[in-house]
């Protein structure tokens, strides 16, 4: 089945895969019920796959500690910027930043 899926404005390239027709029409039954077509949804997955670098979902139960460490390195990121900001520009008191958010004690 030959499948090109058009955004808006883009160039787009097709490709050919092979697919169990009751797959094929189950996934497209599917994806219709969100308003997308297979290859639209195939898109969708690449897309959803470059922005986590990786597979948008786990396939075993052995991935979870993955995630978890990928978690944890991004949080670690987050805070190591924190530090280095408060470094450059100084700290700020809990009064400061609640302020600064608008915040309220209520």
């Amino acid at each position: 089945m030959e499948y090109a899926a058009q955004v808006s404005g883009t160039r787009t390239s097709n490709f050919q895969m092979w697919i169990n027709p009751e797959i094929q029409q189950r996934a497209e039954t599917l994806f219709s019920s969100y308003g997308l077509t297979l290859a639209e949804a195939v898109t969708v997955f690449l897309h959803q796959s470059l922005n986590t670098g990786g597979l948008p979902f786990l396939l075993s139960p052995e991935n979870t500690q993955y995630m978890k460490d990928k978690a944890m390195d991004k949080f670690l990121a987050e805070v190591e910027k924190g530090w280095k900001s408060a470094e450059v520009g100084g700290w700020r008191t809990l009064d400061e930043v609640k302020a600064r958010l608008e915040m309220t004690d209520e």
